[in-house]
């Protein structure tokens, strides 16, 4: 099993999400923060347009999946294919444990 993250500098997650449920992939989490990244951000015009602000933060959303290593590809050609600004992490996960059910593995999932 491994961790896929998706740091999104635009809201492109409806666009990623329905393309993971047409293969299967159901659980994902998606948080909305506030980052900056190497770019500024979008300048806000106030004031009636005379004076112009640039924010320190930006929106961002992260969103994460655990999936098998059989689909990780094919995520990762997802959230490519639909989002237009975006990094994408990679993690190992060596365990996962369902408290409720005790079930272990890529049974979790």
């Amino acid at each position: 099993m491994i961790k896929i993250e998706a740091f999104l500098g635009n809201n492109d997650v409806m666009a990623i999400s329905e393309a993971l449920k047409s293969v299967n992939i159901g659980g994902l989490t998606v948080t909305k923060m506030r980052g900056r990244g190497k770019n500024p951000g979008p300048e806000i015009h106030a004031s009636k347009g005379t004076e112009v602000f640039i924010p320190q933060f930006s929106d961002k959303y992260i969103m994460q999946m655990i999936v098998p290593e059989t689909k990780e590809e094919e995520v990762i050609n997802i959230i490519k294919q639909n989002a237009k600004v975006a990094k994408i992490f990679v993690s190992p996960i060596l365990r996962a444990i369902d408290v409720p059910s005790g079930k272990e593995g890529e049974g979790v999932i």
